[in-house]
């Protein structure tokens, strides 16, 4: 996803080609347990990155995870998985108005970043979609800039609760003109004939159409909803929301469900680098099973985050294997 004729291999990328890893845990209340598995996939670079963090704020367990898919190099999608959840817990609002908490972290964090590419006179512009989904309390918020969806499972049926933010769509394409930016082909609809989404983080060039304003959406989290896939667009390119929701639903341990996406999407040809990230929710389940499956090591700080650089140096106890 990104740019026209600007992929480039990132001297940062330290994932082979075709190599995957993954990992997961469970809340330290029992209530969820997650999962994450990411993958160059055909791309010689890596421009995925992701997050998963538990943290007790206000003495409320609170659950993050996010995918961010990067255009133009990694330094957006990077800073963006460094700083935004950190930017939103310390928001004063954030349990008392989280929705307005996640919008002001979100265009923060996309002006922080601006700031420190003006500051390093970068003259490449880089970009990054982020999806999010924070878990407070029974109260479960997603949010999204760009093209990389989540989708829940509720009573069985597949749901899409964020929505792509494509330059083509009606409302996208009257902002975007309104601003005195236009919508041309270029074997897909582009910003300017140059950027496939049409919200993001960074893209300098492009800031005053392509914006990191988030819509928001706020479901609740009862004994209906099942789990949630958050995923780049390297899933999504090739596999349908009911087809995700369908293959994850007989798996119990959202690492393996998360692997079973990555490489279903890599077996039908996904071109892009493929990240999921799978949520299981316990309510009113025996919560013995998943303490037997593996998460026993998981304390009530937790913060599961990786780059391929951390992957790489071993700072992070992943499972690695490739694609044959």
């Amino acid at each position: 996803m990104g740019y026209l004729n600007t992929v480039v291999p990132a001297a940062s990328a330290s994932q082979v080609n075709g190599s995957s890893a993954s990992g997961g845990g469970l809340s330290q209340n029992g209530k969820f347990s997650y999962g994450y598995a990411s993958s160059a996939g055909k791309r010689s670079s890596m421009e995925d990155f992701y997050e998963t963090r538990i943290d007790g704020i206000d003495g409320e367990l609170v659950g993050l995870f996010g995918v961010f898919d990067g255009h133009g190099g990694v330094r957006a999608a990077e800073y963006v998985k460094q700083n935004l959840f950190s930017n939103l817990i310390k928001h004063p609002k954030f349990i008392t108005d989280t929705k307005s908490a996640i919008a002001d972290a979100y265009n923060h964090t996309d002006s922080e970043f601006l700031k420190s590419e003006n500051n390093q006179n970068q003259n490449r512009d880089a970009g990054s979609t982020a999806s999010t989904a924070i878990l407070v309390g029974d109260r479960l918020l997603v949010a999204n800039v760009g093209d990389s969806r989540v989708v829940i499972s509720r009573g069985g049926t597949a749901i899409a609760v964020s929505r792509d933010h494509k330059p083509d769509q009606t409302e996208e394409r009257q902002r975007i003109e309104d601003a005195g930016g236009f919508v041309m082909w270029a074997g897909t609809w582009r910003v300017g004939g140059v950027l496939a989404v049409s919200r993001a983080f960074g893209d300098r060039l492009l800031k005053q159409f392509v914006v990191a304003d988030p819509d928001i959406q706020e479901e609740v989290i009862d004994g209906s909803l099942e789990f949630l896939i958050l995923a780049s667009d390297g899933l999504w390119d090739v596999v349908t929301n009911e087809e995700a929701v369908a293959m994850v639903k007989p798996i119990e341990d959202p690492e393996q469900a998360a692997r079973t996406l990555m490489q279903e999407a890599y077996q039908r040809g996904s071109a892009d680098n493929i990240t999921c990230v799978v949520v299981r929710f316990l309510v009113n389940k025996n919560n013995n099973s998943h303490h037997e499956s593996g998460h026993r090591n998981n304390v009530k700080q937790e913060n599961n985050t990786m780059t391929h650089r951390e992957l790489e140096s071993g700072s992070y106890r992943q499972r690695n294997s490739g694609h044959n």
